[in-house]
């Protein structure tokens, strides 16, 4: 039995963002698949009491919520291959696009929770997000951090994956090639590292997954390839 257990859920990009982080770091650890947001295990509710939610990292028996706070505290746990800079400010850097990502990155869960009129405020603001992260945050980097994934190119990890499923689901195309060549491409190549393909639920399954949620919400056959 490891000092690590990890609670998710194997559709989730904050789930994968704590996987990514142990597995760049090398860190064995247990999985508890938690069935969200329906049969929430004992063991998830005593750990994140004030939340409820998934990721839970649990080292030591000590209970770690948020993901990417969990995955700094991996970073300062586990030194060896860091994921956040050593200079100072260039740490300031990467918390400020942390942040950044779990802010307006949350534009594309709103996208996929709307239709009609509510839709289209929601890709003006994913579309805005997209601008910003090409122009300011990753510039003609390889990685958001230079040569190698860092802390940032894990915060900003559903863009590179979940993104495209969103896009299919909803019926929408936001992540062009010639609209966004730089993020387009930094998609491919982060998706291509080995810990990251490796690492990434099926495409297919978040499809069936992801359509099958907006049917009920929406009041539709998921068969139907409705999206408004």
């Amino acid at each position: 039995m490891t000092e690590v257990k990890l609670h998710g859920t194997w559709a989730s990009p904050f789930s994968f963002r704590v996987v990514w982080a142990l597995k760049l770091k090398g860190i064995p650890y247990d999985y508890v698949e938690e069935d969200i947001p329906y049969n929430k295990s004992k063991l998830l509710l005593q750990h994140n009491p004030v939340h409820k939610k998934i990721p839970v990292l649990v080292h030591g028996g000590k209970p770690i919520c948020e993901s990417m706070i969990i995955v700094e505290y991996i970073d300062e746990t586990w030194p060896s291959n860091p994921l956040l800079p050593s200079d100072p400010y260039e740490r300031a850097q990467a918390r400020f696009w942390i942040n950044y990502a779990n802010d307006k990155g949350a534009a594309i869960w709103r996208l996929f929770r709307s239709r009609g009129d509510e839709q289209e405020k929601f890709i003006e603001e994913c579309l805005e997000m997209l601008r910003i992260v090409e122009e300011q945050a990753l510039g003609d980097k390889k990685f958001f951090g230079g040569d190698e994934i860092g802390i940032v190119d894990i915060a900003f990890g559903d863009i590179a994956h979940w993104l495209g499923v969103i896009e299919e689901t909803v019926g929408v195309k936001l992540l062009g090639a010639n609209e966004f060549p730089r993020l387009h491409a930094w998609t491919n190549t982060f998706k291509e590292a080995p810990v990251i393909r490796q690492n990434l639920p099926d495409r297919h399954d978040m499809l069936v997954l992801f359509k099958g949620i907006r049917a009920r919400w929406f009041g539709y056959s998921s068969s139907s390839g409705r999206s408004d």
